[in-house]
């Protein structure tokens, strides 16, 4: 991609539809007079006055208990330098938007127009009280020192500097694990940091907490080794400076057991590496471009365990693991502030956590057969969904340790419980698909190259590296759309109409010919066939030209299905196809309902067979199936032909399959309020149970009810998801958005993925 393509793509995206990357969303019913008069209007007067008799009750009748600013003067910018406050805003947004996605914490971000010290502070204290934490953001050193510092001792709320701060909590997490491995003692190593502005005097900090001694590290900043008969240095440079007779990183890195890279890019040669200790740890962590190339760093050095601030290589030292959960931790007690006991507390946390067998969804996503702790795996991975559930309680529990918590936990399941809801919120689960996607690309040709949005889609794929598109259409109507939207690729680009693919054409009518002539097609009418894109697409997929099919943006469903069922047939034990959509819901996270496409009235038998298939796709994505058969009765309550039909597909599931969480028949409020299931229905298997799977009884009402979640609750759809067929075909709805079409894409890629390792038996249940 080009450079100023990427530029023009990152400014429509702050821009458009609506400027901005955050909102505020009501929480309260707002539809009647009535709600607005409580909302505002004599009814607020109430909980003010219960306010002013207690403070603390602003935590009970207000958002302050789970909102937090992100506060700037935009001076320290990362990559970006003195920026100013208002340019520091899309920043500040986005880091909004981390705390929400990650630990649903609600975020005012706030730009101060100042850098005189006593002014930031004294604004941050005036309106302090709107928030039940502070989390200060890219401000330079040495004056962040001194605004958190007084900000801790003046405010009784948490206040935290993530640039000092984050990097510091990972990378020492990742540093005690590294050390196991290295079967070295903190307490022992010489230490290597370059860098010495707050990120790095943070970690230095941390890492003597930890147990590293003073006399062994040595800092460097931009004029060479800190020493102690340098002049002009700062308090916290003075705090870190050496007697050691060193010079420069060359000298300093000589027999270091520990390199800590807070600096810029290229600075360590391979020279450098080789005098280091035997299994030296490097933590290059300088963005985008390390202090040393990762492939050259371990190609240098067969021992070495490396770490980086990139997502591209093991080890990502990734703020993101730690700001969000510690925020979160110390909210839920309403501590007073973020204590280096609470520092230290998620230090142990994430560095735990690492060595504790990894959820089948973390490996899907990072497209590993077993992550382990070792070398490669050092600290969790972003997308770990224990992160929510494990640093959050150890931070809660080390301020009521401390003494800083002032609402204390009691019921430790219970919070483990609420925090893992506040996972579901949001689309975690499209990151994790496209990030496994892009671990083995496969070549996806778009039947409809030749349409805007098709080609928009085309081009984020191949530029994010999900997959490698082959567009087909007509060739110079492609090219000029390319050039408008400046997608600048070697893309093949093939028009089955053409005389370019007179040899193509008549190998795959042959081949089509052969294997349905007596079904009534003859061999010139499979030539005409071949002039058509959809049984053009399946062909290339049927002969291994490409892995996976992209249709339907143009076409009705049933008239894409035709030719894909002709020419790439069902897989083997499928007896019907059907197809599932992934819908990301605000409430209840992501939700698999089925069938969507396919079967306008499945019998019994075929019902149990869809829950079968469906419970294969949503273990392709991690999560274990917790299926609901619904239907307008509960268990038994209507002998109506249509409610009986759900009760035998249950019992055939039960007979067959019975290691598969799945009943029914079941209303679908039941089937979603598990406190209602379970007091009403105490007896069955999904009592207790979170249900993620809806096998609804008819075309109608699966249909119905996805396009209705999509429309009005404006819940994030993904497929249909064909199930069933032999090779890797996905049919899009009409007028697919692009978002959709790329979240189809990698659907697609994954599905080749599977089927190119013989991963998925569709139907073991055979006697179904």
């Amino acid at each position: 991609m080009s450079k100023e393509r990427r530029r023009r793509e990152a400014l429509v995206y702050h821009a458009k539809p609506t400027p901005g990357k955050i909102k505020v969303v009501p929480t309260k019913k707002y539809s009647s007079q009535r709600d607005l008069s409580l909302a505002y209007s004599p009814g607020v007067a109430e909980p003010c006055l219960e306010i002013e008799k207690d403070k603390k009750n602003v935590y009970k009748y207000t958002a302050k208990g789970n909102l937090v600013a992100v506060i700037s003067n935009g001076t320290a910018v990362l990559g970006l330098g003195n920026i100013g406050p208002e340019a520091s805003k899309p920043v500040m947004e986005g880091k909004g938007l981390l705390f929400k996605i990650f630990a649903d914490i609600d975020v005012f971000d706030i730009e101060v127009d100042t850098e005189n010290v006593d002014e930031f502070i004294q604004t941050v204290k005036q309106i302090a009280p709107t928030f039940g934490g502070i989390n200060l953001e890219d401000i330079k050193a040495p004056e962040a020192f001194e605004i958190e510092r007084r900000l801790k001792e003046e405010l009784d709320i948490p206040v935290m500097h993530d640039d000092q701060h984050g990097t510091a909590i990972i990378s020492a997490a990742a540093l005690i694990n590294a050390l196991e491995l290295a079967n070295k003692k903190i307490e022992d190593v010489q230490i290597v940091i370059s860098g010495a502005g707050a990120a790095a005097i943070s970690c230095s900090r941390l890492y003597q907490a930890c147990g590293a001694s003073t006399e062994n590290m040595v800092m460097l900043d931009s004029k060479g080794v800190i020493r102690k008969d340098r002049d002009n240095l700062t308090p916290e440079k003075e705090e870190f400076a050496t007697a050691k007779d060193l010079n420069n990183l060359k000298d300093a890195m000589k027999d270091a057991d520990v390199f800590i890279g807070l600096s810029t890019a290229d600075i360590v040669s391979p020279e450098m590496l080789l005098t280091m200790a035997n299994d030296p740890i490097v933590f290059a962590m300088a963005n985008p471009n390390p202090e040393i190339d990762y492939d050259l760093a371990v190609k240098t050095r067969k021992d070495i365990i490396m770490a980086t601030g990139r997502s591209d290589h093991p080890n990502q030292v990734n703020n993101v693991l730690g700001f969000p959960f510690i925020f979160r931790g110390a909210l839920d007690v309403r501590a007073t502030k973020i204590n280096e006991d609470m520092k230290m507390a998620a230090v142990k946390a994430l560095a735990k956590l690492t060595k504790e067998p990894v959820p089948e969804q973390v490996n899907i996503a990072y497209g590993e057969t077993y992550l382990t702790f070792g070398k490669d795996y050092i600290i969790p991975k972003p997308f770990d969904p224990r992160l929510i559930a494990t640093v959050p309680p150890a931070v809660a529990k080390a301020a009521m340790d401390s003494g800083v918590a002032t609402e204390p936990i009691l019921d430790w399941e219970k919070y483990t419980d609420s925090l893992l809801e506040r996972f579901g919120n949001d689309n975690k689960l499209v990151r994790l698909l496209v990030n496994r996607a892009k671990l083995n690309p496969k070549r996806v040709v778009f039947a409809e190259g030749d349409q805007m949005d098709v080609l928009k889609a085309a081009q984020i794929v191949h530029d994010e590296g999900i997959a490698i598109p082959i567009l087909l259409g007509r060739k110079e109507t492609i090219k000029k759309l390319m050039e408008e939207i400046d997608f600048v690729a070697d893309i093949d680009i093939v028009d089955p109409k053409s005389d370019e693919e007179f040899e193509r054409k008549n190998k795959y009518a042959e081949a089509y010919w052969k294997n349905r002539k007596r079904r009534g097609v003859t061999l010139y009418s499979a030539e005409k066939k071949m002039r058509e894109r959809n049984y053009f697409a399946a062909m290339m997929v049927n002969t291994g030209d490409a892995d996976a099919v992209i249709s339907g943006y143009t076409s009705s469903y049933p008239s894409v299905v035709k030719p894909m069922l002709e020419l790439i047939g069902l897989a083997d034990g499928v007896s019907r196809i059907a197809t599932t959509n992934l819908m990301i819901t605000q409430r209840r996270g992501p939700m698999f309902l089925s069938d969507t496409s396919i079967n306008i009235d499945p019998t019994a038998k075929d019902l149990a067979k869809i829950a079968h298939m469906t419970s294969h796709v949503v273990k392709m994505f991690g999560i274990e199936p917790v299926i609901a058969m619904t239907s307008y009765s509960n268990f038994g309550s209507s002998n109506h032909p249509r409610a009986t039909k759900v009760q035998e597909a249950v019992s055939y599931l039960h007979r067959f399959c019975p290691d598969m969480i799945v009943d029914g028949e079941l209303q679908t409020d039941f089937a979603l309020n598990h406190e209602m299931l379970q007091d009403i229905f105490p007896f069955s298997k999904l009592a207790g149970k979170k249900v993620n799977t809806l096998i609804f009884p008819s075309l109608e009402s699966a249909n119905i009810t996805y396009k209705l979640l999509k429309e009005l609750n404006q819940a994030d759809s993904i497929g249909p998801i064909m199930m069933g067929l032999r090779k890797p075909a996905h049919i899009l709805q009409m007028e697919a958005s692009v978002d959709e079409i790329v979240n189809m894409t990698a659907i697609a890629v994954i599905d080749a993925q599977q089927k190119e390792k013989q991963e998925v038996k569709v139907n073991p249940c055979t006697s179904l």
